[in-house]
């Protein structure tokens, strides 16, 4: 995946065939107030990680702010009492710190995080009993990923967490020594003898994650960290992404299972993820659990009863494969599909407060869906079916669950174990941004379907312009999204969000083209291979079906938008549909197949989308390359581009900004250099959108 992602248009017209799911607006929509802004969106509270307490009692969750004269984020952890219905949410942690991944202790009187206000990431601990937080552990590597064990055992309490070391080290002051003097940079020169060598933003230094455990002392500070994953040439959490659900704790505290890739040299090729069971003292060796499936096992998750639950994809090398849920018998090693005969891929597992019944989030026809699951007969039950859970976790009866949509950024709600997925159904926790956006008015949206390639069904956003009177035509912007089997749903974005163009006056049309995630894997597939194909179709007869239904949208007037492989697929359209758009905007897009493969990191992304690598099948790399067409380029394109983005390298924009200027188009190159694939930075953002919109405004003037 590039990015964690038009035929004669008369004749389009008549060919679609609709069909619309009204959504309902955000709660804090008016049809007055001020439109929302980038300025807006750079301070939006972040809301993640609701985690519930043992007991049931309490939800910690993380909110992260902006702090705009610094130019960066700052996290603070957050409580609220589920225990009335009148309680309001307080702070934990002081407003100066960077505080993150909440987890409670057994005692759900204690809670555990992640800190940096000593200037290296440790673990810390906060009581309920009074006081202020104190440091738990002291090392002097930063730690990662963190998880508490279920039980306190009777040699104490233990905690598991990440560290970046050196295989060869046997100690942590080696790897802290020897990255010391790597970082005073005399000679300079980084010596490899494999891939990777760079990964998504970051230059290789030689360091693995590996997943430690340490015992808490009755001081409340951490004993020596033992390293389960000693010898194990492989990284817990995966890079670039992975986090605390990358491994997990038996009931009894007394192992651990974690998922990792042991690929060695074929590392950049390879999406063979196995399950790996160790002591949680290390007495043992770990022993892998999934050797038999060649492809990717994740999300280990234990039940009350010790059976082990995870998520299972079936073809190697197919990092969009359907990952269905498996479950491990803990007496016989057994293993069955509890969900193989489902065609939904899951995207995150969990399980409720008393670890008998299992959560799943589901893409699902343009939403991210919340479903119980009985592991035993796999009976499904959904519970949130509308918007974007973005985080949950199981309560005593209920679920307390992270939920947004295109029109609001993730809030708290609590849904109950047997609830049917009706709005009505959940009850609202938080309003972290009533604040902020009190006095917006959020835009309209609502999904539609059509005719697609092939008259198959597809499904597509439009979003009302702030300020809409229907007597009126509004320009629009046209944003593709990346993957390609990646989707531009029901869901709050913190890059491309559509109220930000709305509320600059732009009708906003986005389609979940071939390839798409959640309407079933045979969808999903069919963008392998037909890169330019099927989503071309789709996009052209999407956008032609959403002028037909909604009249006030300006078909003269239209600009495309995309980044990854949205960034290709501007390039594309701008060859192979060069008449149709005013503008376009092509992010960290591939220009060049050719140089694309053989510069950037994960190579089974490419040689399973074309079928091998670029060497081995070139014609299949050359049939959708957009360079072939400069030829036919017409359109005026603003490039952008991260110097940090090592999965589309820079060249890919350089080498469409030059064809633009050698061609005589009217082109800019917007270039951050500290910035990835994302943009990410506040000031970034900003400067991102103010340059983007006033290419818009430039070129669809009316």
């Amino acid at each position: 995946m590039l990015c964690l992602n038009r035929a004669a248009f008369r004749l389009v017209l008549a060919a679609c065939a609709l069909a619309f799911l009204p959504l309902a607006p955000p709660a804090h929509a008016s049809s007055g107030g001020a439109p929302f802004t980038i300025r807006d969106l750079v301070r939006v509270r972040r809301l993640s990680d609701p985690v519930v307490s043992p007991d049931g009692r309490f939800v910690a969750f993380a909110v992260r702010e902006t702090d705009m004269h610094a130019n960066r984020a700052r996290t603070h952890l957050w409580l609220l009492d589920l225990s009335g219905p009148e309680r309001q949410p307080r702070r934990l942690t002081l407003e100066s710190t960077d505080d993150s991944s909440p987890h409670w202790g057994p005692d759900s009187r204690t809670i555990y995080f992640l800190s940096t206000r000593t200037g290296s990431s440790q673990v810390w601990r906060l009581r309920f009993d009074g006081g202020e937080a104190t440091q738990v552990t002291s090392y002097p590597l930063d730690v990662g990923s963190l998880e508490v064990a279920p039980k306190e055992g009777a040699a104490g309490l233990r905690i598991a967490f990440s560290m970046g070391v050196f295989l060869d080290c046997r100690d942590l002051e080696c790897t802290h020594s020897r990255l010391a003097a790597a970082a005073k940079g005399q000679p300079s020169g980084q010596l490899y003898d494999r891939l990777f060598v760079r990964h998504w933003d970051t230059w290789s230094d030689g360091t693995r994650s590996h997943l430690f455990t340490a015992r808490i002392g009755a001081d409340g500070t951490a004993a020596a960290p033992v390293d389960v994953m000693r010898g194990i040439d492989a990284d817990v959490p995966s890079k670039p992404f992975g986090g605390d659900e990358d491994f997990d704790f038996s009931p009894d505290g007394r192992s651990i299972v974690f998922s990792a890739r042991v690929a060695g040299r074929t590392e950049p090729w390879s999406t063979n993820f196995d399950l790996y069971e160790v002591p949680a003292d290390a007495s043992r060796a770990a022993v892998d659990l999934t050797t038999d499936n060649r492809a990717w096992d994740a999300s280990p998750v234990f039940l009350a009863n010790g059976d082990l639950a995870y998520l299972a994809q079936e073809r190697p090398g197919f990092e969009s494969d359907r990952f269905h849920i498996a479950i491990r018998d803990a007496r016989t090693g057994a293993t069955r599909s509890l969900t193989g005969n489902w065609d939904r891929s899951i995207g995150e597992l969990g399980r409720t407060l008393d670890g008998r019944m299992l959560l799943a989030g589901v893409d699902e026809v343009g939403q991210h869906a919340l479903y119980r699951v009985d592991p035993a007969s796999g009976a499904r039950r959904k519970l949130i079916a509308e918007g974007q859970v973005t985080g949950f976790s199981g309560g005593k009866d209920s679920v307390v669950v992270a939920l947004a949509s295109i029109g609001a950024p993730p809030d708290l709600y609590s849904v109950a174990l047997g609830g049917d997925g009706a709005p009505e159904a959940r009850r609202r926790l938080t309003s972290v941004n009533a604040a902020l956006l009190g006095d917006r008015a959020m835009s309209r949206f609502e999904q539609f379907s059509f005719a697609g390639w092939h008259g198959q069904k597809v499904y597509g956003y439009v979003v009302w312009p702030h300020g809409f009177d229907p007597s009126r035509r509004y320009p629009i912007a046209f944003i593709i999204h990346g993957g390609p089997q990646s989707s531009m749903s029901n869901e709050w974005s913190y890059r491309w969000n559509p109220e930000v163009f709305a509320g600059a006056g732009y009708g906003v049309v986005f389609i979940d083209f071939h390839g798409s995630p959640g309407y079933g894997q045979a969808f999903t597939d069919s963008v392998s291979g037909d890169w330019g194909g099927k989503p071309l179709i789709d996009l052209q007869k999407g956008l032609a079906a959403a002028i037909a239904r909604y009249p006030w949208l300006d078909g003269q007037r239209a600009c495309a938008l995309g980044a990854s492989f949205g960034g290709f697929m501007i390039n594309w359209i701008a060859g192979r549909w060069p008449a149709r758009f005013r503008c376009l905007v092509d992010h960290d897009g591939v220009f060049d197949q050719r140089g694309m493969y053989y510069s950037t990191e994960e190579l089974w992304f490419p040689e399973w989308e074309f079928g091998g690598p670029y060497y081995a099948v070139p014609q299949n790399y050359e049939r959708f390359n957009p360079v072939d067409y400069v030829r036919a380029w017409r359109t005026p394109m603003l490039v952008i581009h991260g110097g940090r983005d090592y999965r589309v390298p820079l060249a890919q924009g350089l080498g469409t900004f030059t064809a633009l200027q050698r061609r005589g188009i009217e082109s800019r190159f917007l270039y951050f250099p500290d910035e990835s694939h994302w943009v990410q930075k506040p000031a970034d953002s900003i400067e991102w959108y103010d340059v983007v919109l006033g290419w818009l405004r430039e070129h669809l003037k009316g």
